[in-house]
């Protein structure tokens, strides 16, 4: 695999270091990273290849990402998760986490309002369509979430139903108890 060479990824290839790779079921390939472009032409951490490893111009990510993006989750859907150091995604804030459209444009119905506290290093998605991230925060939203957090499918926090929400009260109050005697 040589971006170089006269086979895959024809040209000088990305500008800098490649950080996450996924191969969608059509065998186009995202990238991800450090890279600000892709044979010259701008891409801001993340662009798309054919499966040829040509720059796929269908993909237009905008001004993409302001940070490095770190990793990079598929979802059934055609829909892209990324997560990394970046605080905005084409011009609009986006903290640490984003969803991307299938054409490399925003999904603005994923939200994950005041994100991450740090960085996100790690994304899956689980079958029920939430999606979990891992990384350096250790609050997402706001609320404490050391290092790993679990996201509904539109990017909120999950919150916990009123059965799982009593049983983390009553462990959080036997706890506080344990430490006041």
């Amino acid at each position: 695999f040589n971006p170089g060479d006269l086979g895959f990824g024809n040209g000088d290839g990305p500008s800098n270091t490649v950080r996450a790779i996924a191969v969608q079921p059509d065998g186009k390939v995202l990238i991800a990273g450090v890279f600000t472009d892709y044979n010259g032409i701008e891409r801001y951490h993340i662009a798309r290849l054919n499966t040829d490893g040509a720059l796929d111009a269908s993909f237009d990510p905008g001004a993409g990402a302001d940070d490095i993006i770190w990793s990079i989750a598929l979802q059934p859907d055609g829909k892209i998760l990324v997560g990394g150091d970046f605080t905005s995604y084409d011009g609009t804030g986006r903290n640490r986490m984003a969803r991307l459209n299938a054409d490399g444009s925003l999904d603005t119905s994923f939200d994950p309002g005041t994100g991450a506290g740090n960085s996100v290093l790690t994304t899956a998605l689980q079958p029920d369509g939430k999606v979990v991230i891992g990384g350096a925060f250790t609050a997402f939203q706001g609320i404490a979430r050391n290092r790993i957090a679990r996201l509904n499918a539109n990017g909120e926090r999950e919150v916990l139903d009123d059965q799982a929400r009593a049983v983390e009260m009553k462990r959080a109050q036997d706890i506080i108890s344990a430490d006041c005697k």
